[in-house]
């Protein structure tokens, strides 16, 4: 059964909000873990403090729910622009740290944060203007033209 642009466009950005999340949650979760590694020293008693609190085991199935996420996207996204979406994680965590960990928003990270999103954009359009109508991507080809599966 042949894939719609329209439920390809669902697939995509489901799939990518999945992955940010994700994304999100490890760096929120190795920053929590950080708080109660600290102060960081060359010896058993810190790694047993380290793997002593919950944050660590979430930022590790965060990173594997991450890597089934990534492969299942990559099957059918282009590198480019999938890898660009990636980095929505940079301000998804610069807004939960905000939040849960008081940091500041100054002007700079409030425009990077912006420039990030603006290229994101960019790199999409430009992706859906190199696919003509019902002519997108559905499976990724390796250096031969071969499915990638195959």
């Amino acid at each position: 059964m042949a894939s719609t642009p329209q439920r390809l466009g669902r697939f995509y950005f489901f799939g990518f909000l999945i992955l940010v999340a994700f994304d999100t949650v490890v760096q929120l979760a190795f920053k929590y873990a950080g708080n109660h590694a600290f102060p960081p020293e060359a010896n058993w008693a810190w790694i047993v403090r380290v793997f002593g609190h919950p944050w660590i085991y979430l930022a590790v199935v965060g990173y594997v729910g991450n890597f089934f996420t990534w492969m299942t996207l990559l099957k059918h996204a282009p590198i480019g622009p999938a890898f660009a979406v990636t980095h929505l994680e940079v301000v998804s965590v610069m807004l939960f740290s905000i939040w849960l960990f008081n940091e500041p928003l100054t002007w700079a990270r409030a425009i990077g944060a912006l420039v990030i999103v603006a290229g994101i954009v960019c790199l999409a359009l430009a992706e859906s203007g190199a696919h003509p109508e019902g002519d997108a991507p559905t499976e990724a080809k390796g250096a031969l033209g071969v499915a990638a599966g195959d």
